[in-house]
């Protein structure tokens, strides 16, 4: 076939919501209506599907079997009725959200969203050659026509601008260490979702590629005069498997998409306290008393601390590392040493990595029982693994999964650590002879690298359910794929130490937050190259606490380390912001808690709550937490203000001092050191822990930052609570906060209900008030037993 005869399908067959076409040539394609927002195209070049399990869709769900999910299987699935036309060479499918009309003469398809009562064009494939059938190479390739209103965002983890046009990018997962924020690529990450976004018609729509292969995509980088202005996605091996998702706004989009690579993990409280960390105490000879004084100098700062990441250097043996191995020279008693961390209310993380060096004590092991991937002689695939060579574990081998989950549970466990911090575990085997077992059918291990990574941490948290079945697993990963959220907390990998490095984290956070993943950070004064100055460390820190991972993290090149004490000068500041952190936490686990339920994200960039203001679109540094909480970091040196843009379509609030200003306007903020810029949605409450944070010393006392509608307006809002760290949540053992807040131009009138199978049981809850707030209140569901002025703000203590 020459590419001037591109295919003619023909519709065969009608499945329910599966529609199969096929061509003379042997080609198939396969069209699934799966909901009213959601149709899946699956093209298959000689009619082979070559990966036949997807390890990614998990529609609403929290797992997907070891050995994946059959691609034809619909479970899960709404499966609509949808109307299905056949005129003049196109079919035309058509749902309640979306219509996708297919020239069948090269199966060119062309995609439409319904908005505003009416059809509005949101993509079509490239008029020439869109599909790779045969004509190129053995390569996955889609080409779709670029149009010059749109932008593109997504991506997951990725440097640079938030708008991905005009840029090209590639996945393969990468340990880039000291990577630029601005302009590495690739990274750590295989999320391979984008959003769309039309600016004249302000049309959405999300494309997912459900594959694990090393793959690209060009945002409009490239030109070539012979096919119009076009941007394309291609694969390296696998199938061209993608799904399409309309909605109204780019919000409809990112929460459709979580849906689809299922429900985010739900993880215990502390998980969202600070977390110390550096590579350079558990480097030190003398590791133990170095993590000892960790726990003395948050003592002596009164530094609240709810984990510790433990890294590596707990398994060396002279400078290597070798995992699920004990340095007893650096901790002679390991349950010990974890015991005294828990004494202290704090958790152990332990870094765990998935490949064996080859002196590794137990290499030999493992290569007796066959669970490493291997080369075409049935040796272990060596690898480049830090300073050695080393063989990566087969995760596709379910023996593997077994050895994998008994390790971490008798060394790490059973000895007191609390949670796996599962690291460099981007796999990264280029060698085309290695060979995975791939559940019995194996396949060339590099055509697939991060199904080992999201096996893994499957095993890993699979190992922490089964050791303690009431408790609500915490992990970590570094690097992951989509759906990687089912399982893990994660971060943006070894960043480097830099002003422009903390500018771009803040895209490079909000971007995989649009691709499904929010539960995330960063290493809060950067992780590579030289240690941060006072300035630059205290900036990164106020920016920091409104993370859903909050971990200070270093390996630094002059051997100091990034603690909260560094600099004498700046620490009561730092102080009292891990103190504002531990105040929010009642806030950040109500998110966590609606990330896990309704799929919205933690973390989003402003458009997200407020896609009508074409400037939330602009390259900006801000961030919402949640949909009340605007975050403007201080991103330059010498600053002592801070410009920032205020969304149209609400009203703001100053968090600090309580002024009011309208949105669709910059203001210029003070950002003093001690103070990050920070301002609140009118028409929102803010749940917070007003006892008073301290070291080792665990209270609770709910309190609400109330920001009325300045004038009339009335909105509501609440607060979860359970019980914090079991699995009691899955079984309704939880209650809710409620508010419901009414305001006049002469009176604020606000009712508080607790509801739920275990409602929260304070005796009192206290309610603040700005302090310009001065309106006649009425109170329903308690008794007023104080209102009065506190450092400013009108401070009402109610009695339940």
């Amino acid at each position: 076939m020459s590419l001037s005869t591109p295919p003619v399908f023909s519709l065969k067959e009608k499945d329910g919501a599966r529609l199969t076409l096929q061509a003379a040539e042997g080609h198939v394609a396969h069209l699934f209506v799966l909901e009213e927002d959601i149709i899946r195209v699956m093209v298959l070049p000689g009619g082979t599907l070559r990966c036949p399990r997807s390890w990614s869709v998990a529609p609403g769900g929290e797992d997907v079997p070891a050995e994946g999910r059959d691609r034809f299987d619909l479970a899960g699935f709404a499966c609509p009725a949808y109307r299905l036309e056949e005129t003049d060479g196109t079919l035309v499918v058509t749902t309640a959200q979306l219509r996708l009309t297919v020239v069948l003469a090269g199966l060119f398809c062309r995609w439409e969203t319904r908005a505003g009562g009416g059809w509005k064009p949101a993509a079509a494939d490239r008029a020439t050659q869109n599909y790779n059938f045969g004509w190129w190479d053995d390569k996955v390739y889609h080409y779709l026509k670029r149009d010059a209103d749109e932008m593109y965002f997504g991506l997951g983890e990725r440097a640079g601008e938030a708008n991905r046009l005009g840029k090209s990018y590639r996945m393969t997962n990468l340990d880039a260490m000291g990577y630029s924020a601005r302009t590495s690529d690739p990274l750590y990450k295989h999320i391979p979702f984008y959003i769309t976004w039309k600016k004249t018609d302000r049309v959405p729509l999300g494309i997912f590629y459900d594959t694990l292969a090393d793959c690209s995509f060009d945002m409009g980088r490239e030109l070539d005069n012979y096919h119009g202005h076009y941007r394309y996605f291609v694969a390296d091996s696998g199938d061209l498997d993608y799904y399409v998702i309309g909605g109204g706004r780019p919000a409809d989009i990112t929460r459709r998409f979580t849906w689809l690579t299922g429900r985010p993990a739900f993880m215990p409280k502390w998980s969202l306290g600070y977390s110390g960390s550096t590579m350079t105490y558990t480097d030190a000879p003398n590791a133990q008393e170095r993590m000892n004084e960790f726990l003395a100098k948050c003592a002596e700062h009164d530094i609240p601390c709810s984990s510790f990441h433990l890294s590596s250097g707990y398994t060396s043996i002279a400078d290597k590392r070798y995992v699920f191995h004990w340095n007893r020279d650096k901790f002679p008693d390991p349950a010990a040493f974890a015991k005294h961390y828990l004494d202290h209310g704090v958790r152990l993380c332990a870094n765990i990595k998935p490949c064996l060096l080859r002196d590794h004590p137990r290499f030999a092991e493992a290569e007796r029982e066959g669970l490493f991937v291997k080369d075409a002689d049935g040796k272990p695939a060596m690898v480049q693994f830090w300073d050695e060579a080393g063989a990566y574990l087969d995760f596709t081998n379910p023996r593997t999964l077994d050895w994998w989950k008994a390790r971490v549970t008798e060394a790490l466990l059973e000895v007191g650590i609390a949670a796996t911090w599962n690291d460099n575990n981007e796999f990264e085997i280029w060698s085309d002879a290695a060979v995975a077992a791939g559940f019995g059918t194996p396949y060339r291990a590099k055509d697939a690298k991060p199904l080992h990574t999201l096996l893994m941490i499957r095993a890993s948290q699979q190992a922490q359910r089964d050791f303690a079945p009431d408790k609500r697993p915490f992990l970590i990963s570094r690097a992951g794929a989509a759906g990687m959220q089912r399982y893990v907390q994660t971060w943006s990998g070894d960043n480097y130490t830099s002003w422009e490095t903390l500018k771009y984290n803040v895209r490079m956070g909000t971007g995989l937050a649009l691709s499904g993943i929010s539960n995330t950070g960063h290493d809060i004064g950067g992780f590579a190259g030289p240690a941060p100055d006072a300035e630059l460390f205290l900036r990164w820190v106020q920016f920091g606490i409104f993370l859903p991972r909050f971990s200070i993290h270093s390996w630094n090149d002059d051997k100091t380390v990034n603690e909260p004490w560094m600099y004498p000068e700046i620490t009561p500041a730092i102080s009292a912001l891990i103190k504002l952190r531990s105040r929010l936490v009642p806030y950040l686990y109500d998110l966590l808690w609606t990330y896990h339920r309704d799929f919205e994200p933690m973390i989003r960039p402003t458009f997200y709550e407020f896609p009508d203001d074409p400037r939330c679109f602009e390259e900006n540094d801000e961030m919402l937490l949640g949909p009340a909480l605007l975050v403007a970091p201080v991103v330059e040196p010498g600053r002592r203000d801070r410009p920032v843009y205020l969304p149209a379509g609400a009203d703001w609030y100053d968090a600090w001092t309580g002024e009011r200003f309208a949105g669709g306007q910059e203001v210029t903020l003070p950002a003093p050191w001690d103070r990050p810029p920070l301002l609140a949605r009118a028409g929102s409450a803010i749940p917070l822990n007003l006892a008073g944070a301290h070291f080792n010393h665990a209270a609770d006392e709910r309190g609400f930052a109330i920001f009325p509608h300045h004038g009339t307006g009335a909105f509501q809002a609440g607060c979860y609570e359970d019980d914090g760290e079991s699995e009691g949540y899955r079984d309704g053992r939880h209650g809710r906060w409620t508010l419901a807040v009414d305001a006049e131009a002469d009176g604020l009138a606000i009712r508080i209900g607790r509801e739920g199978a275990c409602p929260p049981v304070a005796a009192a809850v206290t309610l603040l008030l700005p302090p310009q707030e001065r309106r006649a209140l009425t109170l329903a569901g308690g008794t007023v037993t104080s209102d009065r002025l506190v450092d400013g703000w009108r401070t009402v203590t109610v009695a339940l």
